[in-house]
């Protein structure tokens, strides 16, 4: 069984750091590439930053541009997530997600593995 697990969540100041972990226990479960996404209570899931297996990043959320960095060590298959200068409404369960086979189009809208979820609480 395919399993997603996030790490690395918790509490921090605003103007402060926390970095998240994601580590995919099958190779093959991110053949295509990974993602991270966030949710806050009563909205939408939406979508961060997405890195593929060739390293092509991109950052879908503008509000994080410039914040929050996507990479990766593919030998331990493992995605990270760096936020710095953290914002109270960065308060939310992040999420990573992992899509298998090949990375064609959109693909990050065809998610094929969630993990169950990281809670941030940013306070000021």
């Amino acid at each position: 069984e395919v399993m997603l697990v996030e790490s690395g969540g918790g509490s921090a100041q605003v103007g402060g750091s926390l970095t998240l972990s994601c580590v995919a226990t099958s190779h093959a479960a991110a053949s295509c590439g990974m993602g991270w996404y966030r949710q806050v209570q009563g909205q939408r899931r939406e979508l961060l930053s997405t890195i593929t297996k060739d390293d092509d990043i991109i950052t879908h959320r503008p509000s994080v541009k410039g914040r929050f960095t996507v990479s990766q060590d593919k030998a331990k298959n493992t995605i990270y997530l760096q936020m710095n200068s953290l914002r109270t409404e960065d308060t939310a369960v992040y999420y990573c997600a992992a899509k298998r086979y090949y990375c064609t189009g959109s693909w990050w809208f065809g998610m094929d593995y969630w993990g169950s979820g990281t809670p941030v609480t940013i306070s000021s």
